[in-house]
């Protein structure tokens, strides 16, 4: 491109999507005085989950981790008016995910089954697409064609004409496309205000996922 002459344009794509899958995320934690134990609760605790979920038509590989850690803990003593730290444990956290087509009466009797099992889990509940590729591809679409838009207005003011494309940028970052619209969810046993046949009558709907992103295309002009 020395001596060619060139428009650079960014393009701008925006998409709206009805979510169509549902995501449970699920947090477990526990503190013991010693490591091993601490692994040994969490693999107990861990294989809990996968049993409650087992009884709702999913496999135990279904359950995936997100994250997983294992941290020291200390809490503050006072001794002759001075605060020290002590050892108190070693504290895991682990976080899993569990994903299925929406349906709320399926949700409701998910979360009766965690809310009743002996874990009681910190949930929340976020929305995603099933065909997130789909969604992307459309989102870049939109974003090429902004930018053509761009460049034909520009030419036109400019009186040069558009030529090849020279190069197409795009960042392929990973787009955002879920929402959340209840997080850290509790649940009781005793909520038999929305309690029904052993679930929870829920009636959610959440709202579109609103995505977008930006490409930017190098036209030759002459």
């Amino acid at each position: 491109m020395d001596n060619m002459r060139i428009v650079r344009v960014t393009g701008k794509g925006k998409i709206k999507v009805k979510p169509d899958v549902t995501r449970i995320t699920m947090t477990l934690e526990g503190t013991y005085p010693e490591y091993r134990e601490t692994l040994r609760h969490s693999a107990q605790d861990t294989d809990g989950l996968k049993d409650a979920l087992s009884e709702f038509g999913f496999e135990r590989s279904d359950l995936k981790t997100l994250s997983f850690d294992v941290t020291i803990e200390y809490e503050s003593r006072k001794e002759n008016e001075i605060y020290k730290q002590e050892f108190a444990g070693y504290k895991f956290r682990h976080i899993l995910k569990i994903e299925f087509d929406s349906d709320n009466e399926r949700l409701g009797r998910i979360l009766y089954a965690l809310a009743n099992c002996p874990l009681k889990p910190e949930l929340t509940i976020s929305y995603t697409v099933k065909d997130r590729e789909a969604a992307k591809n459309e989102l870049l679409g939109k974003a090429v064609a902004d930018a053509k838009k761009k460049a034909v207005l520009l030419a036109a003011a400019a009186d040069v004409s558009l030529r090849d494309i020279q190069s197409i940028d795009y960042s392929w970052g990973e787009i955002d496309l879920e929402v959340q619209p209840m997080n850290r969810v509790m649940f009781t046993a005793n909520c038999a205000t929305d309690l029904l046949d052993n679930r929870y009558d829920l009636n959610i709907e959440p709202d579109d996922i609103e995505a977008s992103d930006t490409v930017t295309v190098v036209w030759e002009i002459v």
